[in-house]
């Protein structure tokens, strides 16, 4: 499928909403898997990587119901899963691999996680290595998928992550609720705290103290009943074609706003444009408000530090932004971006150099110099938000993208939503 949106005659306009926050969606699904009775979620999202999850707890012997975007879910508790010895496929989702993975551990299930080819080549000795250190009975090939997990007693241990990474950290946290102790984690940097804020929701004990943070075994995990805040990763390609469009005002209503997730609102403003937030309230332990922005003049700006782990997943949009702002923006500390569904510091410089912008890669980043990108046909490579990118370049010069059937992936209303608000 090609992808090619027109260039906008006139500002975008308008208030949207958006399916769930898939970083959550993940969470409850499985987490409900673990509680004990019947959780109900709303507004859940249903696109590959949703379904990813929901397909192997299915394969793990506890499906899903899901009906105008409410999810209904009869828990298993923390038993070993009923279907034992299957192998479950986590298609290209590594949230689902990770997380699977710690909470098989948890409840000493048998099973294989399996994925996709561009699944198998991410690291997973990551969260292998801890979970062995437990005492959990892991095997990998050669450090990546298939994983295959054995019922094991497991142990209390004090461990220090080498990255801060949310997948690997939420596999540990989920691991520690089947320990025989409690179970000490030290991260780098902050990193995403949706496992902790929803395990507290549902009655575990999980105590943050900066970078570190202790969880404790549980014997049982109360359902989930809720709204899921719209997706702040899907809002960033709405926001960031807004603000590449003079004179647009575009509103992302019920919004998530976990304060580890917004560092692309952080960036956007940095670069000029005005954002404002309203209407804040919580749902499973997370903030959820309106946001808004405004177009303004844009210029570039250095990303680094603790900005990047906040923003991980948001650097495609923010490079689309970064070839229409003044001066040079440049990317740096951001490696772990060549570990996600493709290496997307190559992909990134490789597809906005094909459509003329002045773009260099960096061991740990990229710069973008604005005000060159002319125009042209740009590849997905199988990354749903590299499409995205490259087709919000379409808004300013002629851009077609190739491949653009891998939004249906993570984000199969895009091109309709954004084209309400043209």
């Amino acid at each position: 499928m090609t992808l090619s949106l027109p260039q906008a005659a006139r500002p975008l306009q308008g208030c949207v909403t958006l399916p769930g926050d898939k970083s959550l969606a993940h969470r409850v699904a499985l987490f409900a898997a673990l509680a004990d009775g019947d959780s109900t979620i709303r507004n859940y999202p249903d696109s590959g990587v949703t379904r990813a999850m929901r397909s192997a707890l299915e394969t793990l012997g506890v499906p899903s119901r899901l009906e105008s975007s409410v999810l209904t879910l009869t828990g298993n508790g923390m038993r070993p899963f009923p279907c034992s010895g299957v192998v479950a496929h986590c298609g290209n989702s590594g949230t689902t691999i990770r997380l699977l993975a710690g909470a098989l551990a948890a409840t000493r299930s048998s099973a294989v996680l399996d994925g996709s080819a561009g699944l198998r080549k991410r690291p997973m000795d990551r969260i292998a290595d801890p979970l062995r250190l437990m005492g959990a009975a892991v095997a990998t090939v050669e450090g990546h998928a298939p994983i295959t997990i054995s019922p094991a007693p497991l142990h209390g241990i004090e461990y220090t992550l080498p990255v801060a990474s949310a997948q690997v950290k939420s596999c540990l946290e989920l691991a520690a609720l089947g320990a025989d102790a409690p179970v000490t984690l030290h991260e780098p940097g902050p990193s995403r705290d949706h496992t902790a804020r929803m395990l507290r929701a549902m009655g575990a004990t999980v105590v943050s103290n900066g970078l570190t943070e202790t969880v404790h075994p549980v014997t049982s995990l109360k359902p989930l009943d809720g709204t899921l805040p719209g997706d702040i990763s899907s809002a960033a390609f709405l926001l960031a074609a807004a603000a590449i469009v003079p004179g647009s005002r575009v509103t992302v209503a019920d919004v998530g706003l976990n304060p580890t997730r917004t560092g692309v609102l952080d960036i956007l403003s940095a670069m000029g444009a005005r954002i404002s937030t309203e209407n804040a309230h919580m749902e499973f332990g997370e903030p959820v408000g309106d946001v808004t922005l405004e177009t303004a003049p844009l210029h570039g700006v250095e990303i680094a530090g603790d900005l990047v782990v906040r923003s991980i997943d948001e650097f495609p949009a923010l490079a689309a932004v970064a070839a229409f702002a003044e001066g040079e923006t440049v990317v740096r500390e951001a490696k772990e971006l060549r570990y996600k569904e493709t290496d997307r510091i190559a992909a990134i410089v490789a597809q906005l150099g094909v459509l003329g912008a002045e773009v260099s890669e960096l061991p740990d980043g990229f710069t973008v110099r604005g005000g060159t990108l002319k125009g042209g046909t740009a590849r997905a490579n199988g990354d749903h938000r590299l499409a995205m990118s490259m087709a919000i370049c379409g808004l300013r010069a002629p851009v077609s993208v190739e491949g653009a059937e891998i939004l249906n992936e993570s984000f199969p209303d895009f091109e309709p939503l954004l084209s309400s608000l043209m």
